[in-house]
């Protein structure tokens, strides 16, 4: 997961969530990848994680933002540009050789399952990762005129069937995707996004360029996606049909924040009972957080 003061407070209840539902939280082993220059420094943040959970396995990856800024294209929200969004593309250089596999998630979630179930998807073939796919999702929307209508760009779908999928949580093998040097191959696409404009969103579109298709299907009930609405006006959604494993406040409005001015959707209250700064506000001075940040009893999970 990332960590930044931005999100910290959805990052926690993530956390917690995990813990609170795995089997065997003992064998969970937290990597965070942390900006280098966020207004609460890596170094906050570890402390921060630490006092909230003293028995977590965890460690914090420094993300340097010069690796990716001069390839961010600016996106039909802003908090999209933020180039902590695009560190997960690094995760095969960032995280020691010997980490082969992990499990990405975004910090505006909540886990209301076994942890375990997901690390257990099988990867088949040569396939790099898994995610739940959305077939029926307009595909040709995720791009522009501009791109369907070069006839060299759009062959690379040719042999492929294109599905949509939500990069907020995926299965990644790591061996792979560096043996496969995709980190190169997502970046050339973020190049060629910068001279012609190809797409709209932010870090999605380069990797459906590279993987819609070759994805490893995985049940829906791991991405109940799309629970803060869409990108501009942040409205409420209602649950996709079936089970609920993971429950996702990807697009605009997330819960914390609109718990906080007291608008909150139907679904934001089921996020809340993982909330671990209750009446505090993420925003404030990182010395409040550090200072409120311990939650008795929490380490009986671990």
């Amino acid at each position: 997961m990332t960590l930044d003061s931005e999100y910290l407070r959805g990052s926690m209840a993530a956390v917690h969530s995990v813990l609170k539902h795995a089997s065997c939280p003992e064998n969970v082993y937290f990597h965070f990848i942390a900006a280098e220059f966020d207004p609460a420094s890596p170094r906050v943040l570890n402390r921060l994680v630490r006092s909230t959970f003293p028995s977590l396995r965890f460690s914090v990856h420094i993300f340097r933002e010069d690796k990716v800024i001069n390839l961010i294209s600016a996106s039909i929200r802003q908090a999209l540009e933020n180039p902590l969004n695009y560190a997960r593309n690094y995760l095969g250089d960032l995280l020691e050789s010997c980490v082969e596999r992990v499990i990405y998630l975004d910090s505006d979630l909540v886990v209301v399952d076994d942890i375990q179930k997901l690390w257990s998807t099988v990867l088949t073939g040569s396939r790099v990762i898994g995610a739940p796919e959305y077939c029926h999702a307009n595909f040709t929307k995720y791009f522009t005129p501009a791109f369907w209508s070069d006839p060299v760009m759009s062959r690379v779908f040719a042999s492929r069937r294109p599905c949509y999928f939500n990069t907020g949580v995926m299965v990644m093998d790591l061996v792979r995707w560096r043996e496969g040097n995709y980190r190169k191959r997502i970046a050339m696409w973020m190049e060629i996004q910068r001279q012609r404009r190809i797409y709209d969103l932010g870090s999605l579109p380069p990797f459906l360029l590279v993987f819609a298709g070759n994805v490893e299907a995985i049940d829906h009930r791991w991405n109940q996606h799309g629970l803060g609405g869409d990108n501009v006006r942040g409205s409420c959604r209602s649950l996709h049909p079936g089970p609920v494993s993971l429950l996702h406040w990807s697009g605009k409005g997330k819960p914390w924040a609109r718990l906080d001015a007291k608008t909150p959707c139907p679904l934001d209250h089921l996020w809340e009972p993982y909330d671990l700064h209750h009446g505090s506000s993420i925003s404030s001075k990182t010395n409040d957080l550090l200072g409120s940040a311990s939650v008795a009893g929490l380490s009986s999970y671990l």
